[in-house]
This record gives C-alpha cells, structure tokens and sequence, in this order.
C-alpha cells in the first residue's frame, strides 16, 4: 500500500521469507508515482526509489542462510506512471556495471565490487493487459494513470511503450512480461481477489499474502521400453498431492496473512523435471509437433490427475475454506482444462497415454461438480534447478539442455562442468549400434559439441537442439513449448526463452506479441552474454575453443563410489 508503514513492513516480511529459504514477490502499482504530489507538499518518491532499498535488503540476506542468493520478483502494471522508470532501471545499472567491469572492477557473480549495482537481486516484470497489447498491435495511444486520484498523467503510443520494453531486455534480460488478462482469466478463486502478482519466477500465481509448497517429478524416471508408465505416474501424482496437501496444515509460515490464506486455499505445486531429457532420449526434437503434444499429454495427465486426487480428499475432509464463495470459478476453470484435452493432436501421441488424461480430467470434473476439491491450485512449472541436480536430471523443469556441455559459475567461488548423459540413450532410440554410439559420445566429450561427430546424420542434429550453440532451438520452438502445456497448469511456467546474441530488439518485440497470442501467462527473456556475470554458459561454440581444450586436457579425477541405500 501507499503508506510508509505499509513499505518497511515489506521490507521486513521479505527479509523473514528470506531468511526461510523461500523467495517473494510483489506488485509495486499502489505506491503512487515520483509524478505525483504528497499531502504535505513535494512529489512522492515513487516505486522505483524504494526497490533500492528492498535489493539492499536482499542482497545481504542468504536464502535459508546458505550461498544461495535470496530471490524476489517485482512487478509493475503496464498503466503506472512510473513504467518507463522501472522499465529501463536494471538496464541502467548493466551499463554501469560493464564501465565497470571495463575499468577493472570485479562485478562478476560474487565479485568483490558486484554490490554497488543497484537491482540485481530481483526480477521484474511489467503487468500488461489484452487492452495494452490489443493497443499495442492497433498503434494506438496508452494512457498512464496517476495512483492518488485516477486521473491520465501522461499518454503515449503503445507500440513506443513496448519497443522501449523490449530494448530494455535485449540489453539485460529485464524486465520480463506478465500477461494479466490471461492470468485472471484462469484464476480458480477470482470472488477472494484479483492475481497481482507471482514468486521470483513466475510458476506460482495466485492470491496476494498466499504461498505454495512445490515438489517435482523426474519424468525421466518413468519411461521405459514399453512406454511412458501412466500407472506408476499417476500413482506419484497421487501420492505427492496426499504429502502436500499434509504439509501446509502442518507448516510455519513466515506472516500470519500468508499462514492464514495458505491453509484457506491450499495452493500446491506440483510439476516435473527432464522434460527435455524425455524427449531427447526418446529421439524427439524439443521444437517439434510430437514433442510438444507429447509434454502437453504428460501436463495434461498430471493435472487432471492431481485435481482427481483432491476432489478424492475434498470428499473425505471436506474442500478448501474459500470454496463456497468460489465454486463456480473453480469449476470454471476446471472445465477450460478439461476442454483443452481434446485441442491435443491424437495423431501425435500414444493413444493409452492421451486416453489416461481424458479419463483423469473427466474424474477430476465429475468428482468436483459434486464435493468440490481441496486445493485451490495444484500444478506449476518450476525451475528445478537445485533439486535436478540431487534428481540426477540432464534438464530442468520444462526447459531443453542449455548445451549438451555447461560450465556453471557457482555463487562462493569455482565452476562446475556438466556433460548431458542423454545422449547415448537417444542415439540408441535412433537405432545407431554401439561402436558409433561409443565414437559420437566420445566426440562430445572432447569437443564440447555433436557437430562434425563421425556417423551422426544431419537430420538427428535437432533431437540433440539445445538452448544455446550452433543449431541452437529457434526462440518461438521456446513459447511454442510453453503454449502448448499452458492450459494444463494451474500456474504458470517458469521458463527462460533463451535467444542468440545476435537477437535484434525487434524479434524480442515480435516474441512478446506472439506469446501473448499463443496464451502464455508470463514471458522471460534472456540473450546471450546480455549481462557482464553469467551464471551459466554453453560449453560449445565456434569461440570457445581454448574451452574445449580444457575440457578435453583435464585429467581423469579418481572417482569415489556412489551406493544407493536399500528401498
């Protein structure tokens, strides 16, 4: 809110989130505009101004007390005085931090001098609605209204308002775009509140002081010879939502608001991890038709199932405390789901598999016309990036490799050199014998890349299409992705549309049009070398060839031993 107190309160609620372990997000549009006059004389400081101190405040708080960085989102809607501002403030500092960078001050991920650039602890999105992008497409004017009194401050071309916004992310990756027509569209419990905002990366969406518990599964782990094991799935859908649904009764929550509308509406967030794994091994390009009815079918089977599930406990437990007040857009919503079955190309996807979700979607409904369900939400799509690693997962949540090899720059010093182990099970699928399964490998190993590997056909090359390199997936094969599992989620995705350096401003602009089109909720952005510290980096490329040498110099480590415990 508007008021001093109502600021430092979210900076200490943010601090204690932190201090957690878990990330927060918040939307900045009631806090009028440095446009603005103050009741006692002068102009308001504005929203921008006071991000400063927030991304202080995170800056010196480690998420859960460990290295990882404490994590937020800030968003700002498309109709605030203060857009331009908050548009082009991170761009502002990654100028700074390349002068920097080019007088000799160590600005990189856990540089000496990184703590005088302002904005790097949060992401920020901007707030847009069909009426702004249907303004943006029409080239008409946008107006800016003021917080305190309604009244336009200022108007401009739409279309001036999203160039600027896409120059912004060509320079440094923010902000990022959320469509907020399209959230609300699909929000389950609209008579509690309006969908403001999101976490730090924009897969939970829902209600303002609300919080959801996530867990993924490796899906990875469910193919087989035989096929995608819908059995065994939906059995660990079944039992992930039970262990969920058991934890927010029985968690701590870091502000009694949050605790309060956790246990009234029960978020969960369940998703998966190697998605591009899956597809990989299975000989599937990640931008392809099959692929994404393949992930839109596997999407569409968890959440129907999930729903199914908690229909089952709303049964025996009784459904969440907000249900009453919002069964009908519950149902709603659950029927939009259940519609968007039938959109997946049949021709495309095994039949046992696609029949598995309509049946799932169908239970899920019936049940819930009849003792509604027990949580309000319950898929996402999250990053996984930690917990992939533990699940010895090649990709992350619904992302493709970001290079078969990658050197990660680790937060507290050191790098760490990741070789995707899906190559040999894929070149299998494509029925290539062993002696050249052996030789392919043994190419990427040395050479950081698949390209000019002896006995590899050039019409496998896009099974083996990673985020980033030569061949690299075409930035729209990124949203088509995300497009097509969409309307199975409860949430929204957390994905990173990956884009060569040579990207121009005007594809970004196109990108954000088309994913709005394509009924994305939310839209990030990140072109290659675009920031001065770059976490994470493709180990392949015409330019990184003293790399490769490296990587093919470094000698054998003597390895320990892993044992897996007994079941």
């Amino acid at each position: 809110d508007d008021t001093m107190p109502s600021i430092l309160d979210w900076y200490v609620e943010e601090g204690t989130i932190f201090k957690g372990g878990s990330g927060s997000g918040v939307n900045l549009s009631r806090i009028r505009s440095a446009r603005e006059p103050l009741s006692g004389g002068g102009t308001a400081s504005g929203p921008v101004s006071f991000m400063r101190g927030a991304d202080a405040s995170a800056g010196t708080s480690k998420s859960g007390g460990k290295t990882r960085r404490a994590a937020q989102m800030v968003g700002l809607d498309g109709d605030h005085p203060d857009v331009l501002d908050f548009i082009w403030c991170k761009a502002r500092e990654e100028r700074k931090a390349r002068a920097l960078a080019d007088a000799g001050f160590d600005v990189g991920i856990d540089g000496a001098d990184a703590h005088s650039v302002q904005y790097q602890n949060a992401n920020n999105s901007v707030r847009l609605d069909d009426a702004f992008m249907r303004a943006a497409v029409a080239g008409d004017d946008w107006d800016l209204i003021g917080v305190s009194d309604g009244a336009t401050i200022d108007s401009l071309p739409a279309r001036s308002l999203l160039q600027q916004l896409a120059q912004a992310a060509w320079e440094c990756a923010d902000p990022g775009v959320q469509f907020d027509t399209t959230i609300n569209r699909w929000h389950t419990t609209p008579a509690a509140g309006r969908i403001n905002a999101s976490n730090p990366c924009s897969e939970y969406l829902h209600l303002d002081d609300s919080a959801c518990n996530l867990a993924s599964i490796n899906l990875l782990a469910f193919d087989g010879p035989d096929g995608f094991d819908v059995q065994g799935f939906e059995s660990a859908v079944q039992v992930l939502i039970g262990a969920q649904e058991i934890l927010v009764g029985n968690a701590d929550y870091p502000t009694e608001a949050i605790g309060e509308n956790a246990r009234r509406f029960r978020q969960l967030g369940l998703g998966y991890a190697n998605l591009g794994a899956l597809l990989m091994t299975r000989g599937l390009p990640y931008d392809s038709d099959e692929g994404r009815a393949l992930a839109a079918t596997i999407t569409a089977l968890m959440t129907g199932r999930a729903y199914a599930t908690s229909a089952r406990l709303a049964g025996r437990m009784g459904p969440f405390a907000g249900y009453s007040a919002d069964e009908e857009g519950v149902l709603r919503v659950l029927g939009m789901h259940r519609e968007a079955v039938a959109d997946i190309d049949e021709e495309l996807v095994d039949d046992h598999l696609l029949s598995a979700a309509q049946q799932s979607w169908d239970e899920a409904c019936d049940q819930a016309d009849q003792v509604g369900v027990r949580n309000a939400q319950v898929t996402v799509l999250a990053p996984t990036g930690t917990i992939g690693l533990l699940m010895d997962c090649d990709t992350t949540g619904i992302e493709p490799d970001l290079g078969l090899v990658k050197i990660k720059q680790l937060v507290g010093g050191g790098t760490m050199t990741i070789v995707n182990q899906s190559v040999a099970a894929a070149l299998a699928a494509l029925a290539y014998p062993d002696d050249e399964i052996d030789t392919i490998v043994a190419h990427l190993e040395r050479h950081g890349s698949l390209l000019g590997a002896p006995h590899l056909a050039a019409e496998h090359l896009p099974v083996f299409a990673c985020s980033m390199g030569e061949g690299a997936i075409a930035p729209l094969g990124h949203v088509a992705m995300m497009a097509a599992v969409q309307p199975f989620l409860s949430g929204g995705i957390s994905k990173t549309v990956n884009l060569p350096e040579q990207t121009t401003v005007e594809e970004i602009e196109e990108l954000i049009v088309d994913s709005w089109q394509m009924g994305i909720k939310a839209l990030a952005i990140y072109r290659d070398n675009c920031k001065v510290a770059q976490p994470l980096r493709s180990g392949n490329g015409e330019d990184e060839e003293s790399e490769h040498a490296a990587i093919a110099e470094t000698p054998e480590p003597s390895l320990t031993v892993r044992y897996r415990l007994p079941r």
